[in-house]
């Protein structure tokens, strides 16, 4: 394949390698009213209590996992 016969494929080649098209999540980062920058807070506490939550109720089930292994009940 000759030079001439490649196709520019790849679009724009000044965008950048991570061009995910999240504008929700730039936007929200980029803000400077301090509502939305507590809205974010918020949600992101919120998030991280059910991760933490989820986590702990998955660790409560190994002992049952185990005594079921063990014991093949």
């Amino acid at each position: 394949m000759t030079l001439i016969q490649k196709s520019n494929e790849s679009g724009n080649a000044n965008d950048p390698a991570n061009d995910n098209d999240q504008p929700g999540l730039l936007e929200a980062v980029s803000l400077t009213d301090e509502e939305n920058i507590a809205d974010l807070v918020r949600r992101t506490e919120r998030t991280a209590l059910w991760v933490v939550l989820g986590m702990g109720g998955w660790l409560m089930l190994v002992p049952a996992i185990y005594i079921v292994l063990t014991h093949g009940i």
